[in-house]
């Protein structure tokens, strides 16, 4: 596991407490892009948490980006989401 993938686990357990939680690096995918170039990964994020009940796409997105702070855009380039209630899946 990378340096970047424990760091956004680690941020996202704390601040969302998942019930399930799935990371993949696809940085290697990226190489020579340009935000790889500069440092920055590609990363997908699966997660599961109750702090999704009741909240539109954007609100979850935005709980994540919060939750990653400074993460944003200088370890993670580009990440794509996909994030549920416990009752959705």
């Amino acid at each position: 596991m990378s340096a970047t993938v424990a760091q956004i686990e680690s941020r996202l357990t704390a601040a969302l407490a998942p019930v399930s939680l799935h990371i993949d690096d696809d940085s290697a995918k990226h190489a020579g892009h340009a935000g790889a170039r500069d440092g920055g990964g590609h990363y997908r994020v699966t997660i599961v948490a109750e702090a999704f009940a009741g909240k539109n796409t954007l609100a979850r997105h935005r709980l994540i980006y919060t939750a990653l702070g400074d993460l944003m855009p200088a370890a993670i380039h580009a990440l794509a989401i996909r994030a549920t209630a416990p009752d959705e899946v």
